[in-house]
């Protein structure tokens, strides 16, 4: 890479971070409440929850983790991709628009832990503190995850040193969301939305053009992989996969029914008239996003074979196919900086609104629900800003390590907050005999379930996650479902209150 090359690198990425905290800094006076820091007012139009959402939930995964496991693996690793644009959709035509609708109803609820204790009249706040902690936990480990994403960019950019990267992609996340709330990380992620689109259709085909549909074939086979095998879905590493390894694969949908993260997005939509326009574009971007996300690890393999061989690290197949399609033309590099932007904004725009919600989580849940009942709305502001800091440096220090896989630290929070939440909040919107202790039953199960699957060495010093090979999300998922039904048909039905609420949202249009 040239010194002018880099130059311009240098230059469109410092004016994109400058932008994201100047973003920031705008939103910062409009803040004048908890409503107004964690849920924009609900305000969100079209366009922006769609965008933003999308962005929110695909981070530097879509960039570098599924182009990475494509690239190492072959397209066997798509059934991740089609499960979560299954998912996707199904979260946006079935969710987004009861969730909205309940969660204004159940006393205006600002997050999600506050719709389940309202959706459950829970006086005690027994539900507030519980899914808050799970929040807590799961979204430390989710933000590890993309500081570890930025961390790598850096290095694989600028050669800089992985710590030194690391604290600069969490400074600059930190600051404005910090700074902004809510609508900073919306209007940002928006931003970061787009731009991504544009990196994900734009690099690949440009590209193919370059290295031609004729030499796919033999720069394929020059990385020592057969074309038949590495191009079968139903075939990993040149062998047949497993039914259990698809069902694990397609079970990623499954998260989105319980990711805080995203379903505050559907909570802060204006009306139903901008949800159904949120709709349709969500659903376009996540199709487009995700198709060509796996296009750029079958490519990548081909085109990278000249000058790369096989890379080290296939995380950083995207990163490098940018630098050798544009930073070859000094009057290209530009564009080579707006693209690896691109990555920085996937990894940004998952990391502001994971930290938000933790501090959410933190502030209006376990603060002001539990401990201080009585603070006001500056005492509260504060202490989730403070929670933000907190969050961050956790993160960092779970990132330090330079080996962290981005793939698995997102699994883990993944399959947590899917297995946790995702039965409840479907529960929750359409079964109405659901109670208060089956909701606490669900959320304990679904957690501990992913927690003893994958960490505890129960089997002769093994964990159940290695010996089966299924992903914990799946396992975790059902038990949580079945704990909802059991123990809410073993114990008390919901009050008359809690039916009457219920059937007025489901009457309402």
């Amino acid at each position: 890479m040239t010194t002018s090359s880099m130059l311009w690198i240098i230059i469109a990425i410092a004016v994109y971070l400058l932008m994201m905290i100047f973003i920031g800094a705008m939103f910062m006076k409009k803040n004048n409440s908890s409503e107004d820091y964690f849920l924009g007012g609900r305000s969100l139009n079209g366009f922006v929850a769609a965008l933003s959402a999308g962005a929110s939930d695909m981070s530097g995964w879509m960039l570098m983790g599924l182009p990475g496991s494509i690239y190492a693996m072959g397209t066997g690793q798509v059934w991740i991709g089609i499960g979560l644009m299954l998912g996707t959709i199904a979260n946006w035509l079935f969710v987004a628009g009861p969730l909205r609708k309940y969660t204004i109803h159940a006393g205006n609820s600002l997050t999600l832990p506050e719709f389940f204790v309202n959706r459950y009249h829970d006086e005690k706040k027994v539900l507030l503190g519980i899914s808050s902690a799970v929040i807590v936990l799961f979204f430390v480990v989710y933000t590890a995850s993309a500081f570890a994403s930025g961390g790598k960019l850096f290095n694989s950019v600028f050669g800089i040193d992985y710590h030194i990267a690391l604290i600069i992609v969490a400074v600059v996340i930190l600051v404005y969301t910090f700074m902004g709330g809510f609508l900073a990380v919306c209007t940002t992620d928006f931003i970061q939305g787009l731009l991504m689109l544009v990196a994900v259709l734009a690099v690949p085909l440009i590209a193919f053009s370059i290295m031609g549909p004729s030499n796919f074939g033999a720069n394929l086979a020059s990385t020592g992989v057969d074309s038949g095998t590495f191009l079968n879905p139903v075939m990993e590493n040149g062998t047949n996969i497993s039914a259990v390894s698809i069902i694990s694969s397609l079970a990623w949908g499954l998260g989105y029914f319980g990711m805080p993260h995203i379903l505050v997005r559907f909570m802060a939509i204006k009306d139903q008239n901008e949800l159904k326009k949120s709709k349709s574009i969500a659903i376009i971007w996540v199709v487009l996003g995700l198709a060509f996300a796996c296009f750029i690890g079958v490519l990548g393999r081909a085109y990278l074979a000249s000058s790369a061989g096989v890379l080290e690290d296939s995380e950083k197949v995207f990163i490098e196919m940018i630098k050798k399609v544009f930073t070859e033309d000094m009057n290209a590099a530009i564009f080579a900086g707006l693209f690896i932007a691109a990555i920085l904004a996937a990894i940004m725009s998952t990391a502001d609104s994971q930290l938000l919600v933790a501090s959410s989580a933190v502030s209006e849940d376990l603060y002001k629900g539990i401990v201080r009942k009585d603070a006001d709305e500056s005492r509260v502001l504060n202490v989730g800003r403070l929670a933000t800091i907190v969050v961050a440096i956790i993160a960092l220090i779970i990132a330090w390590n330079p080996d962290s896989s981005v793939m698995k630290l997102v699994s883990d929070a993944w399959a947590g907050f899917g297995a946790a939440f995702g039965p409840l909040v479907l529960c929750s919107l359409f079964w109405r005999r659901t109670n208060f202790y089956g909701a606490i039953a669900g959320i304990i199960s679904g957690a501990l379930t992913i927690i003893m699957w994958d960490y505890i060495p129960l089997v002769s010093g093994t964990t159940i996650g290695s010996i089966t090979g299924l992903y914990s999300l799946a396992p975790g998922f059902i038990i949580s479902l079945l704990a909802i039904i059991i123990v809410s048909l073993v114990t008390r039905a919901p009050s008359d209150a809690i039916l009457k609420e219920f059937d007025e949202v489901k009457a309402e249009n």
